[in-house]
């Protein structure tokens, strides 16, 4: 996510160069052929533009707020779980209790590995969110990767549960999973009321529910009718734009046409580099963040104060 008020420039280049260099080339064409070479047919009324112009804004306008609405979604169903995982370190300390004070120990390695276990969930759901879907594979233009797949889980899990985890297809779901067993141990042995059992497999499945919600955005990706011709749409107006000003301005049309397809390019790419707000990119949710947050107020509610290092800032961006 980025947090710099001001977006570098080298980074707005790095994505726009290629449509900016076809731009400037085609007005700069447009004006030789029409000043130089006297094609006069190249004119186009400003009339043509008018209505082409407001129909791409409308459609950029729509397609970036519908682009948005997925990014906001996909931060709102992270931030609910920030909060889940705080209810979930409390229900587990304060209400899985020892029936018989023997029991006391193995009631508190029972809530260490629910806590922990958790971490490894957070954590391996923000691996498993952020690696490539079919649709999306090539991934040319990330910025930041996910390296070392799955091991940020193995501090937080049992070399048993470890390598079981591992190897699923679903990882992070394999763990909720594991925290049910345990829920039901924890009942069979009256550690837990009817009431408080509920309460916790409430939480369980609000987990689910979260983890579900995200893979819903993760791999439906945006209607690529929207993103293929709005960058089509874009095109078209940008290569029109010539035609229309070089008979009013003459050679000034070349920087009024690359402006004002700039302006249209920015508005698109804005849209596309929303739209899937998991893949780890500069403009994404910053989940690897809200992890390290996650892991911090449990760590300091369980009383570990072995806290995670927060990531430095890249060139503004929290990832």
């Amino acid at each position: 996510m980025i947090l710099d008020r001001n977006l570098k420039w080298e980074v707005i280049v790095h994505y726009t160069w290629k449509s900016m260099l076809y731009y400037l080339l085609l007005s700069v064409a447009v004006f030789l052929l029409h000043d130089y070479f006297e094609v006069l047919q190249l004119h186009l009324p400003f009339s043509t533009l008018t209505a082409l112009s407001t129909a791409l804004a409308i459609f950029l306008g729509f397609k970036n707020s519908n682009a948005y609405e997925r990014w906001w979604e996909a931060r709102q169903i992270w931030g609910q779980l920030v909060n889940s995982s705080r209810s979930w370190a409390r229900q587990v300390i304060t209400m899985i209790i020892p029936t018989d004070p023997q029991d006391a120990e193995l009631v508190k390695k029972l809530q260490y590995r629910m806590v922990y276990r958790h971490l490894a969930f957070v954590h391996g759901l923000r691996v498993f969110l952020r690696k490539p879907k079919p649709y999306n594979s090539t991934r040319q233009e990330e910025i930041f990767e996910e390296t070392n797949e799955y091991t940020d889980t193995v501090a937080f899990l049992s070399p048993e549960e470890y390598e079981a985890f591992w190897h699923k297809n679903n990882p992070p779901n394999y763990l909720l999973n594991v925290q049910g067993d345990d829920l039901k141990e924890a009942f069979q042995r009256g550690w837990l009321s009817d009431y408080r059992f509920v309460q916790l497999e409430q939480t369980l499945v609000e987990f689910n529910n979260i983890q579900g919600r995200s893979e819903r955005i993760k791999n439906t990706p945006f209607p690529r009718q929207y993103s293929f011709f709005s960058r089509v749409f874009v095109f078209i107006h940008a290569s029109l734009l010539p035609f229309v000003f070089v008979e009013e301005i003459g050679w000034a049309s070349i920087p009024v046409s690359v402006i004002i397809s700039f302006v249209f390019l920015c508005l698109d790419l804005v849209g596309e580099r929303m739209e899937d707000p998991f893949e780890n990119r500069l403009e994404d949710v910053p989940l690897t963040q809200l992890s390290l947050s996650i892991e911090t107020n449990l760590k300091e509610h369980w009383g570990d104060k072995n806290f995670p290092q927060p990531k430095d800032l890249k060139q503004g961006i929290m990832l």
